[in-house]
């Protein structure tokens, strides 16, 4: 018997080692990556959900019964009750999660996820998935309660299924964005609670009180899109073809700032 090296054998030992170390190490697919992230971030946001879901419930309210004294009805009503319900997503969407990447990236968290088999895009999405879902419960008692505060008719809350999502979709991308591309925590929190209050400013007080210059400032902003959709379906009859059109405009601006977002991660996570 004979004793051949595997150096010389085509397709030898050293090519079969290299594809069993592949076949061990399949690369990590985006949905289970997804799936696993916002899991994670779901469990570690949970001992804070009753403080975050009572503050952000409880400005919206505030505001609204603030405003109630200078608003009676109408379009400014409907601007009012749907503004403070997107506020809430906002709060969360945007004002958090800018802390909370920019807390993640000044204490090297972010080397923890680089270490990991997870594409950057399920790291954005899976934390900015997990913060989002916190906004649900409080954003429908915030425009419940608006509705029996102004008499607004409840029968198209319904919509509240696409304008949450595609909203903080669009506000968290940006938030996330705010806190990696911010080169200290500090100035990650400043950005992301100006946001919130341009959100506040620009959301909640009615466009037809607004000077022609802050009006175009607030067709910039992500969140005035999932506004406008959720105030037309107070109307008698609503013109659905404007609110898909304002919520296309949402789900748009989702696409691009999580793709920035993810952009901005690969950015921080390499230095």
């Amino acid at each position: 018997m004979s004793v051949v090296s595997a150096d010389v054998l085509p397709g030898g030992a050293l090519a079969v080692q290299e594809q069993d170390a592949a076949e061990l190490g399949p690369r990590a697919r985006l949905w289970p990556s997804l799936v696993a992230v916002y899991r994670a971030q779901l469990s570690r946001a949970r001992v804070a959900r009753i403080p975050l879901l009572f503050v952000a419930t409880f400005q919206s309210v505030g505001i609204m019964i603030l405003m109630r004294g200078v608003v009676d009805g109408g379009g400014e009503a409907r601007a009012v009750v749907a503004g403070s319900a997107v506020l809430v997503v906002a709060f969360v969407a945007l004002n958090l999660l800018a802390q909370y990447f920019g807390q993640l990236r000044a204490s090297g968290g972010l080397d923890h996820y680089a270490t990991l088999p997870v594409p950057p895009a399920a790291v954005v999405l899976g934390a900015a998935g997990a913060y989002a879902s916190f906004t649900v419960p409080g954003t429908v008692v915030t425009a419940v309660f608006g509705c029996l505060l102004f008499g607004l008719p409840m029968t198209h809350l319904w919509v509240l299924a696409a304008v949450i999502p595609l909203a903080g979709a669009a506000l968290a991308g940006l938030g996330a964005a705010l806190g990696l591309l911010a080169p200290r925590p500090e100035f990650a929190t400043l950005l992301g609670q100006l946001g919130m209050s341009a959100a506040l400013l620009l959301g909640v007080l009615p466009a037809e009180r607004m000077p022609e210059a802050v009006r175009l400032v607030r067709d910039l902003l992500p969140s005035t899109y999932g506004v406008e959709a959720f105030a037309r379906t107070f109307g008698e009859s609503p013109d659905w073809a404007f609110v898909l059109g304002d919520l296309a405009v949402c789900a748009g601006v989702g696409v691009i700032s999580l793709a920035v977002a993810t952009w901005a991660y690969r950015r921080a996570a390499v230095r």
